[in-house]
């Protein structure tokens, strides 16, 4: 009997999942990868170590119009799942407060291994392949739909379709977003695409003294005059606005309000483990012991010098060091994000499946879909459950 063919766009995360998993149930497998080499933005994750899953799951890990949509993927092929078919690979895990990273401290070891299990399958892997357009054709059994493929060379015939080309964050060549028009002209609906987990830029004169610090602070976006989202911990200050992992957390909601006509205000609290009384209190408290002090020199031993100059140049010093206000104007470009929010509408696709609710074997996975998750290892769990699900149900609902 003829194998089901499965044909995937993109040899990212959930790509090489997706396909592992296709060929475990008995599909016939070809992956169209435009890079050179796959795996490339998997290379490049954690700084080049791969934070490749999570052990803690709260319940705001993954935003997008309906976060709840991940649950299902998750629940089939859980973090315990992925933690255990990396061991299987040879990935062993290095906690890191429950982060976890390969003990080889290098992203590489995943996509190799992920590559040689491919191989091992008989996945056939073929790269500086670019997916240019996409035609429903009838499957070999008559059923139902299948897919020609066109690449900029050649072209790919099968029964299903597994999208998985990722989103237009990063620098790595490829990551510019084509999987949305493929999506689009497959019958979708996608929602507005922005950065996410990125730095911000911000309205002020005084962010070239500041360049540089790096600080323990609490960071609250408010919009319309109400709060929206808190992070705290340490912020990286920069010569235009904000940066760091508390404000990468909160950046989706700060750009996705920009760009669709809100203001986006940040408060920074500079000492969150005290209250403005307790901190009013403890410059008096210091006034009194050293009354030759100025304000600059009470600051001295609490924060860095950088920032002592800008605090004490405002009229009110509590307020400065507690809730120093600025607004947000942008934030850097998809080139310098993590991930982006936005994607494929979610309410388009079988939560348990991947498969598209538009066009029957058609399935969509990881980053192309309106999922984006906090950091800590979520995107990619997201790309191993996503690409599992829709890999198990591409090779067998044909």
């Amino acid at each position: 009997m003829k194998k089901k063919h499965v044909i995937i766009v993109g040899a990212g995360a959930s790509g090489l999942m997706a396909g592992i998993m296709a060929a475990r149930n008995g599909a016939a497998v070809t992956i169209l990868e435009q890079n050179e080499k796959p795996g490339k933005k998997i290379n490049a994750t954690g700084n080049g170590r791969c934070n490749y899953t999570n052990l803690a799951m709260p319940e705001n890990a993954y935003r997008g119009e309906h976060p709840e949509f991940v649950q299902e993927a998750l629940a089939q092929f859980s973090v315990s799942d992925t933690i255990e078919f990396f061991k299987e690979l040879g990935i062993y895990p290095l906690d890191r407060k429950g982060y976890l990273y390969p003990r080889s401290g290098q992203a590489q070891s995943v996509t190799e291994v992920l590559c040689m299990e491919a191989a091992n399958l008989g996945v056939k892997i073929k790269t500086n392949e670019k997916v240019v357009s996409v035609e429903k054709v009838v499957s070999f059994q008559k059923k139902t739909n299948g897919f020609r493929v066109l690449t900029e060379g050649w072209h790919y015939e099968g029964d299903a379709l597994i999208l998985a080309n990722g989103s237009r964050a990063s620098v790595i060549s490829g990551s510019d977003g084509s999987g949305y028009e493929l999506a689009k002209k497959l019958g979708h609906h996608i929602v507005p695409v922005w950065p996410a987990l990125t730095a911000l830029k911000c309205k002020g004169n005084f962010f070239k003294t500041w360049s540089g610090v790096r600080t323990e602070g609490k960071i609250t976006l408010f919009s319309e005059g109400k709060p929206v989202v808190t992070e705290q911990g340490e912020l990286q200050l920069t010569d235009y606005g904000v940066s760091g992992i508390p404000v990468f957390q909160i950046s989706r909601y700060a750009v996705r309000n920009i760009k669709e006509g809100r203001d986006a205000e940040i408060t920074i609290d500079f000492m969150p483990e005290l209250s403005a009384d307790e901190f009013r209190e403890l410059l008096l408290k210091r006034k009194r012991t050293c009354p030759y002090k100025n304000d600059r020199e009470l600051l001295i031993g609490l924060f860095p010098e950088k920032l002592i100059r800008i605090f004490a140049g405002q009229k009110d010093l509590v307020r400065a060091v507690k809730s120093l206000t600025l607004t947000v104007t942008d934030s850097l470009s998809f080139a310098q994000a993590q991930v982006c929010s936005g994607g494929v509408d979610t309410r388009e696709i079988h939560s348990r499946t991947m498969e598209s609710r538009k066009c029957r074997n058609l399935y969509i996975t990881g980053e192309l879909l309106d999922i984006d998750g906090t950091c800590g290892g979520y995107n990619l769990q997201w790309a191993w459950s996503s690409g599992a699900a829709a890999g198990v149900h591409a090779a067998a609902d044909i």
